[in-house]
């Protein structure tokens, strides 16, 4: 039996129940948080605490770990003319230690989705960081589109290299 993948899913401009939807469509357990900064003012139903407290009334665990995997490093060393390097990352202790977390949940076969403010996975670092070095370790990365459809790492990888994005 083949092992359930990692999602990842961006929430965008959509409204908690509708991120909810998919997540229960997808059968998801597990929401990741890999946003740096978990927090938003335009949308505060995804500000940390609010999230956290609707999940878990809807029997989905919330984890945090924007610390270890999140697109804004907090140590200077990640970036290069102001910029974040995601080659600098992947050598980093603390993103390191939140791959081997996701790679455990994977081994586990535990229902899992990663997710980030970004809705299109493209232009997301769940996809340009998170999702290729899964991608590189054979484990399968499932991303929810913008549309609310499935789309493999290698497909948006394709998308992103042949717009001349990556």
């Amino acid at each position: 039996m083949q092992k359930k993948p990692i999602y990842t899913i961006g929430h965008g401009s959509r409204r908690a129940d509708e991120l909810l939807e998919l997540l229960n469509k997808y059968g998801i357990q597990y929401l990741i948080d890999v946003r740096s900064v978990p927090y938003s003012r335009y949308h505060p139903q995804f500000s940390k605490n609010n999230l956290q407290q609707f999940l878990e009334e809807h029997n989905i665990r919330y984890v945090f770990m924007g610390d270890t995997l999140g697109g804004r490093p907090t140590d200077p060393t990640c970036y290069k003319e102001g910029r974040v390097d995601y080659d600098i990352v992947k050598t980093k202790d603390f993103f390191k230690t939140g791959i081997e977390r996701l790679k455990a949940a994977f081994a586990k076969d535990l229902p899992v989705a990663i997710m980030c403010s970004e809705r299109n996975p493209a232009e997301c670092h769940r996809t340009r960081l998170i999702g290729r070095v899964l991608f590189d370790d054979k484990i399968s990365v499932k991303h929810i589109t913008e549309k609310g459809t499935l789309k493999d790492q290698a497909g948006v990888m394709n998308e992103i290299q042949s717009g001349g994005l990556f």
